[in-house]
């Protein structure tokens, strides 16, 4: 069994072994880091690489909150802490901006509890790695049936004209195909939900997963596509004015 890689920060060190013993009997879990303090967490999670997290959420310190790690981060959370209840709405809005699990338990608690909590966590965490798929009629094949996270984003087709109302969709595996009379207003229809699926231009939908990076300079985020010839290829994409709000706060 492969296990998922799990990183730990609670500044109780009494606490934080207890977590790591308890995390380590449920058997599907292997902890490739535990810290006390969020400075250190940081750092050691370049190399460790977790796919997960266990967080508590007041450190005890003026560097960073756990939740202010877990919005830095991104990742699947658990949070694990004895003030929960005043984090609620910062717990929703995580789970909500970011498309990812969260999940929390209060302090104190048995340890049936929390290996019962756990267990839930990570069995919603295989339902969200389950890929969906939709089908997308191109310009020379019909019904195709595309995994929703390759496709990196949607443009205009410049090459034959704003009026055709034809699209590219580019994808991280595949050459870029043409979409034909495809209205970025009926997105939704096809299962290209606006919740991922953001607006950053009049001329783009960008797949919000797939945003590498901000550049405030240029006003441009940088993505990853799979180009024509064949190759992986780093493009920077236009945000207007009006939608640079919402990238700013999506990077931060």
């Amino acid at each position: 069994m492969v296990k998922i890689k799990a990183a730990l920060l609670d500044d109780n060190k009494e606490q934080l072994q207890l977590n790591q013993q308890m995390l380590e009997s449920i058997g599907r879990i292997e902890v490739v880091s535990s810290c006390a303090s969020a400075k250190t967490f940081l750092e050691d999670i370049k190399t460790s690489q977790p796919e997960i997290l266990f967080l508590d959420l007041n450190l005890g310190d003026s560097y960073m909150t756990g939740m202010e790690v877990a919005f830095q981060l991104k990742l699947p959370v658990m949070f694990v802490s004895s003030n929960t209840s005043q984090y609620i709405k910062e717990i929703e809005r995580l789970k909500r901006d970011y498309d990812i699990c969260v999940d929390h338990i209060t302090k104190p608690f048995t340890e049936q509890e929390f290996i019962k909590t756990t267990q839930r966590f990570l069995k919603e965490i295989e339902l969200f790695k389950k890929e969906e798929f939709i089908h997308l009629d191109f310009g020379a094949t019909k019904r195709n049936k595309i995994a929703i996270n390759s496709i990196v984003y949607l443009s205009t087709d410049k090459n034959n004209g704003s009026e055709s109302n034809n699209k590219l969709i580019h994808f991280n595996n595949r050459k870029p195909e043409n979409l034909i009379d495809f209205s970025f207003s009926r997105m939704e229809e096809k299962g290209l939900l606006s919740a991922y699926f953001i607006t950053i231009h009049k001329s783009f939908r960008v797949n919000s997963k797939h945003i590498k990076a901000y550049y405030k300079s240029t006003e441009s985020i940088e993505v990853e596509v799979f180009t024509n010839q064949g190759k992986l290829e780093t493009k920077q994409l236009q945000v207007s004015e009006n939608y640079q709000p919402l990238i700013k706060k999506l990077k931060k």
